[in-house]
């Protein structure tokens, strides 16, 4: 039987609220909707992980992972600073093995020495650092024509090679295979005058004022070639560096300085040298390890002012001490 409208219209908006939610449901439908917000911008459609995601793992995992460094890095700095020491002293112990035959060993001399053979000449380049270049850096003290030079200036009263004020004089020449063309040539030095002072300078002008007879040469220590047509000097100087690989390893230079006896080729006359750099080639800050390493030498050289290793003239020094020097007049 048919039912009044308004009867039906009551049904109808009973069934409708018998389908919405009350208010607990609600509030459970807010919160599950709000999850389901927050899963939607924590995930995105293709699976990804949203950038929200990633950094909430991120600040929770931060914490563990600057502590897994940290621990990490302080391990590798003390095994670095462990093998440093270690290094160090293993090259300590292989430099103080070499200083047990190092030395000079004189076994005889000649005197009366006009002029020498220079059987190999140093290049004038200073090796600062190349760990495995064996140029002799212990021995190195003068290069190019400055090394042929040092062997013909005189000494002064002090001892020190010098050009002037002279009370002994250097070899009388000084004979070198020249490496551009491979000949032989005769090296001889003496001061000369070189130029003139300027006599309108002020300081010239009181000079002059002084003594009229000031002398306004400028003098210099000028070398002299010519190619060698008589026989070769009877003495011959050379150096090797007798460094093995595992030396330069761990930063020790061996040097070998002879004198040999060119009629009948023996040596009679051999200085050994080592030198280490303990800072094992640090370079930092500018440092240049091979001229560091002379600080810690056997033999050790001299020290200069200012507490400075001094390493000029020590090949025309030994050279000397073997071959005795035929005195000239001085002028």
């Amino acid at each position: 039987m048919d039912q009044p409208p308004g009867r039906r219209k009551n049904e109808r908006n009973n069934k409708y609220a018998q389908q919405l939610p009350n208010d607990s449901e609600k509030s459970a439908l807010a919160g599950r909707r709000f999850n389901d917000g927050g899963d939607q911008r924590e995930h995105l459609e293709d699976g990804s992980m949203s950038r929200t995601l990633f950094q909430r793992i991120a600040t929770t995992l931060l914490p563990f992972i600057l502590a897994a460094c940290t621990a990490t890095g302080g391990a590798q700095n003390t095994t670095t600073r462990e093998d440093g020491r270690a290094r160090l002293a293993k090259a300590e112990t292989m430099f103080a093995e070499r200083c047990k035959k190092s030395g000079e060993f004189i076994h005889r001399t000649a005197d009366n020495v006009e002029g020498i053979f220079l059987m190999k000449l140093r290049p004038n380049e200073i090796n600062y650092g190349d760990q495995f270049k064996l140029d002799d850096p212990y021995g190195r003290d003068l290069g190019g024509e400055g090394y042929i030079e040092n062997f013909l200036r005189g000494r002064n009263e002090k001892g020190s090679i010098a050009h002037e004020h002279l009370v002994s004089s250097g070899y009388r020449y000084v004979e070198a295979i020249d490496p551009k063309d491979g000949k032989r040539y005769r090296y001889t030095g003496s001061r000369k005058a070189v130029g003139k002072m300027d006599a309108t300078a002020p300081n010239i002008q009181v000079d002059l004022k002084r003594n009229p007879n000031f002398d306004l040469n400028i003098y210099a220590f000028v070398l002299d070639k010519v190619p060698a047509l008589s026989p070769m000097p009877r003495y011959g100087v050379t150096y090797d560096d007798i460094s093995t690989r595992e030396e330069r390893e761990y930063w020790i230079a061996g040097s070998s300085l002879k004198v040999v006896d060119l009629k009948t080729t023996e040596v009679i006359a051999e200085r050994i040298g080592y030198m280490m750099d303990r800072s094992q080639g640090d370079t930092s800050g500018g440092r240049a390890p091979w001229l560091l390493a002379a600080y810690h030498a056997c033999p050790a050289f001299p020290m200069a002012p200012g507490n400075h290793p001094f390493k000029m003239n020590q090949t025309r020094d030994f050279a000397e001490k073997v071959l005795h020097i035929r005195q000239e007049k001085l002028q």
